[in-house]
């Protein structure tokens, strides 16, 4: 519910129509004036976070500034103002009864977010180049990914997208990669929000060992993200030969030796009476040759 109610919040998601009626909802429960095209979020402003000012009334506050350190906004004619810890419309407020204190008797006042550095986006994972992006604020999960140099080989099948509240709570969503790039499902290209977590899993190799009665014995490589059974790694080991027994066996390793032994009936897997065992780093499955 937490998600849904984040992805609602985003105004420029929606259809013009309801867009412009949040917006109108959100205004007015600010008591701000918000321009049309302008945000209602709950994103709060913070140290070098890049916004955009607009006033109608008052061309000289036309202006895009940065948040200082000390959390204040430096603007023509009024001086500091302090920003941190405000929404775009607690901001746009407090510029609001500011100016209509002192220079016009009604200000419409627009604040909006173009890079929310105080709480980045964090990539991580197979991407090319991890780490925090300077978020502008309106961004979809394939423009987060392009901004980190897009997927790199190692990635696997889905990532996760971790959305982390200022209350502490989180929700998490998967995506599978081949709902966003493969098929371009307009559902999976969510929208990105300051302070979210972006983790592409990286694939590592695993070996498995397949010996015995099977046309290419030996080695045999497997990505992490990839369903490694018994009938898998014999159709990568060439099948079996027509001396395979269908009593098979996987060796485990414990410790320095291989001491775990699970027995395998290959022809019951077949039949569906047993399941297709999966193998783990390091295994081994032996198919000895029949007696018969």
């Amino acid at each position: 519910m937490r998600f849904l109610k984040a992805l609602l919040a985003l105004a420029p998601g929606l259809p013009g129509g309801i867009a412009a009626l949040l917006l109108l909802a959100a205004a007015a429960v600010a008591g701000a004036q918000v321009l049309p095209g302008g945000t209602t979020t709950s994103y709060r402003l913070g140290p070098k976070d890049q916004i955009a000012i607009k006033v109608y009334e008052v061309p000289e506050l036309n202006v895009e500034v940065r948040v200082a350190e000390n959390g204040q906004v430096n603007l023509p004619l009024i001086g500091e103002v302090p920003a941190e810890g405000l929404t775009e419309a607690g901001f746009a407020q407090q510029l609001k009864a500011l100016l209509e204190a002192k220079y016009v008797n009604r200000a419409t006042v627009s604040v909006e977010v173009r890079e929310a550095r105080s709480r980045p986006i964090l990539v991580v994972g197979a991407v090319r180049t991890p780490g925090n992006l300077a978020f502008p604020g309106r961004w979809t999960l394939i423009e987060a990914l392009a901004a980190a140099g897009g997927l790199s080989d190692a990635h696997g099948d889905a990532l996760y997208v971790l959305r982390r509240a200022e209350n502490g709570l989180s929700d998490q969503v998967a995506i599978r990669i081949e709902d966003l790039f493969v098929r371009g499902d307009p559902r999976a290209n969510i929208p990105i929000f300051a302070n979210d977590l972006i983790n592409v899993p990286v694939t590592v190799e695993v070996t498995v060992f397949c010996l015995g009665e099977v046309l290419t014995p030996g080695a045999i490589k497997f990505k992490s993200t990839e369903r490694i059974t018994v009938l898998s790694v014999i159709a990568r080991a060439g099948g079996l030969t027509d001396r395979a027994s269908k009593k098979m066996a996987i060796k485990r390793r414990k410790g320095e030796s291989l001491q775990e032994q699970v027995d395998v009936d290959y022809k019951k897997i077949l039949a569906g009476k047993e399941p297709d065992l999966a193998l783990a780093d390091g295994d081994v499955l032996v198919i000895k040759e029949s007696l018969l």
